[in-house]
């Protein structure tokens, strides 16, 4: 078990890049499922969730192999349809192998998905749409199990109750092989959609709309090889810009998508910061003392994302001023709120609003990552904070961010990962 420690009040400067997307990557691994042959995946990031993913992805028959930040998959050997209970609670987006292999074999037997405790995802959109293909749909054991065997899956009409990521995702996913056109209205308009669709298109398949609320795909027969970049995480870049802004420094993030990052930006200028945009980068100067954000309400893409909710909060918590937050996306994504408390900060939460006062400094604490997103506001925190801070149950962090500590350190942080045992050396 490790932990990392802050000695806080060192400003961050310099130039980084940014890494690729967790959001992307997850399904376009999974998505290499429905190639016939080999996909070549660059700008892999070193996380748990990548790894989660591969340990499934060689469960279910697959050749995988990593060299450095390409990920090789040969779906070619695939040969089971089931993954079991242990590697699917390693991660909380892995329903979305339901729509990869009933896409692949016709039958997808998983369990419930894992990962961070931050409110319900319910599956019900999921089930209903592998349903409204025409698969058959029961539970057994705690097991969810899929068929389409007999007559193999029907394109269709599907509406959306809610524009959901991961369902959206195992639409796109179970459709690309499927008999006719399947059309999602309502659709999630997340960058990541894209980034899968062009994946799936690069392979052949016919997925037109993505980014829009409506995407129409054509059943193809097969998929082939392909080579595919993963486009680079914009919840990475908005925490180092938040970072960049707590601490009162100077970056620039190189290689990011701008127009990924604009529901970020503006509120980073409310608060005071200077923002330049240049082609693919973004650098963001820090105008201490930071100003108060008026309101954040996080909403579906192209809103304010729920994934910077904690992080922008953490800003706020030493702003001049009063913000309001309002969380519409999860109902428990507020279990942060109890360790910035332990910083100094003055939060109130009631129900999906918490309104922040913000403080003129925070100081150094013992704290825990509550889940990923949480955690990454913790190091956010710390980074700021008089003092040194500890933050344990870092895997949280792991499983989005990829050495997160040595991005730091490079900017300029006092900051290093350590073994619990190794406790009596960070005195």
């Amino acid at each position: 078990m490790n932990k990392i420690i802050v000695n806080g009040g060192k400003k961050l400067n310099g130039e980084v890049s940014v890494q690729g997307a967790k959001n992307s990557v997850l399904p376009i691994l999974v998505a290499t499922l429905l190639v016939n042959g080999v996909s070549v995946i660059h700008n892999c990031p070193y996380i748990s969730d990548v790894d989660a993913t591969i340990k499934i992805l060689r469960y279910l028959g697959c050749k995988v192999t990593r060299e450095e930040h390409t990920v090789i998959v040969d779906s070619s050997t695939m040969c089971r349809n089931d993954v079991p209970d242990s590697l699917m609670r390693e991660m909380r987006s892995s329903i979305v192998f339901l729509g990869g292999i009933i896409g692949r074999m016709g039958k997808a037997v998983l369990s419930t998905p894992g990962g961070c405790e931050i409110g319900l995802r319910p599956i019900d959109l999921h089930l209903s749409a592998m349903e409204q293909f025409g698969a058959k749909v029961t539970t057994e054991n705690g097991f969810i199990i899929c068929s389409a065997e007999e007559k193999g899956l029907c394109g269709t009409r599907i509406v959306l109750s809610f524009p959901s990521v991961g369902a959206t995702e195992n639409i796109i996913l179970a459709s690309t092989l499927a008999k006719g056109t399947t059309i999602i209205s309502n659709a999630a308009r997340e960058p990541e959609i894209i980034d899968l669709a062009d994946f799936l298109n690069g392979c052949g398949a016919k997925i037109y709309g993505a980014g829009d609320s409506t995407i129409v795909i054509e059943g193809v027969s097969r998929l082939n090889s392909t080579e595919h970049t993963v486009i680079p995480d914009r919840i990475v870049a908005a925490t180092y810009l938040i970072a960049t802004a707590m601490t009162g420094g100077k970056v620039t993030f190189k290689d990011v998508i701008p127009s990924h990052l604009g529901p970020i930006i503006q509120p980073l200028r409310e608060s005071g910061c200077l923002v330049f945009v240049k082609e693919k980068n973004v650098t963001i100067s820090s105008q201490k003392p930071l100003k108060r954000i008026k309101m954040i309400r996080t909403m579906p893409h192209p809103g304010f994302p729920t994934d910077v909710q904690a992080q922008m909060m953490a800003l706020t918590t030493i702003a001049d001023g009063t913000s309001v937050f309002i969380e519409n996306i999860f109902e428990s994504r507020y279990k942060h709120i109890g360790e910035l408390l332990r910083f100094g900060a003055k939060i109130h939460a009631e129900g999906r609003m918490a309104v922040v006062e913000g403080v003129k400094a925070l100081n150094g604490a013992n704290v825990k990552a509550t889940d990923l997103r949480g955690g990454s506001a913790m190091l956010l925190a710390g980074l700021s904070a008089k003092g040194k801070t500890e933050i344990s149950e870092i895997y949280h962090i792991d499983r989005g961010y990829e050495e997160p500590e040595k991005v730091l350190e490079y900017l300029g942080a006092d900051i290093k990962r350590m073994k619990v045992n190794e406790e009596t050396t960070t005195e």
